[in-house]
């Protein structure tokens, strides 16, 4: 059978392509085309035989070399959604239940005691813990939250530990902003976070630093959230590529494995 040609639009880091390799169906990515010239750079990197166009998608139309004696076979394949829906911002949802006002309030600053439960039910075995997508030896201190962080943002942190099978899906604000960007991980697993938690109350400000700093609360580096997106080890960034740089890239980057199994239901 004759390989499938692929035209990647909005190609970003290479979701698209490496999902396609996943998904082991006989394909050829001709060209792949984006306008964000960091995202190529790293493209390149890991693609570099694939041709790559730093331009919009009105080149298509000099792309006449893309027709093959079976247009059929010809297939464009691009990140972006094509679908979009409104949300209100002032309306949270709990189990399927509308809320809003005070109510979406109390609701978003549940206990410490209640966050901790739902990390107890992770007990889905045949889900990977978190540590198994963790860097080894690598120099975490400029990871971790900074006091001022810990102090603003202490009951909006979704804390899990590596032994979590779960985390909140990563943005390209992860590690510039705090709230819905993203889990943050619990470096000192001896320590009990309703026990921190229950001791903020009546503390001062530094105290309460104090106390916090002694879950060792750290951002995901960049390679553990490209793992966590399903990104094979081999996977790297040029060294000039900030870390700033790569959070975003892969904040708007997709699941690998996901993908890879859609396209593999469509092509059948």
């Amino acid at each position: 059978m004759e390989p499938l040609r692929v035209l990647e639009l909005y190609s970003g880091i290479g979701g698209m392509h490496q999902a396609l390799r996943e998904s082991c169906i006989p394909a050829q990515v001709v060209a792949a085309i984006d306008v964000n010239t960091v995202a190529n750079e790293v493209y390149a990197y890991n693609f570099p035989h694939t041709q790559l166009l730093a331009k919009t998608i009105e080149v298509l139309k000099e792309f006449p070399k893309l027709e093959s004696e079976h247009p059929e076979k010809n297939t464009i394949v691009a990140e972006n959604k094509i679908e979009r829906k409104k949300i209100d911002p002032n309306i949270c949802f709990d189990n399927g239940r509308q809320c809003s006002g005070k109510e979406a309030i109390l609701f978003k600053l549940e206990t410490i005691e209640e966050i901790d439960r739902k990390h107890q039910q992770d007990s889905d075995l045949s889900v990977q813990m978190l540590k198994d997508f963790l860097e080894d030896d690598i120099d975490t201190n400029q990871y971790f939250l900074p006091p001022k962080s810990l102090l603003r943002y202490a009951l909006l942190l979704d804390i899990v530990k590596p032994t979590c099978r779960r985390s909140t899906c990563f943005t390209k604000g992860y590690g510039s902003y705090i709230e819905g960007t993203g889990s943050v991980l619990q470096t000192s697993e001896d320590v009990q976070i309703e026990s921190v938690y229950k001791s903020l109350t009546n503390l001062s400000q530094e105290e309460k630093i104090t106390e916090l700093s002694m879950l060792k609360l750290r951002y995901f580096t960049p390679k553990e959230i490209a793992n966590l997106l399903g990104f094979p080890p081999d996977f790297g960034f040029p060294e000039k590529i900030t870390v700033k740089q790569r959070y975003r890239l892969l904040g708007n980057s997709l699941n690998v494995h996901v993908v890879a199994k859609l396209i593999k239901i469509l092509y059948e």
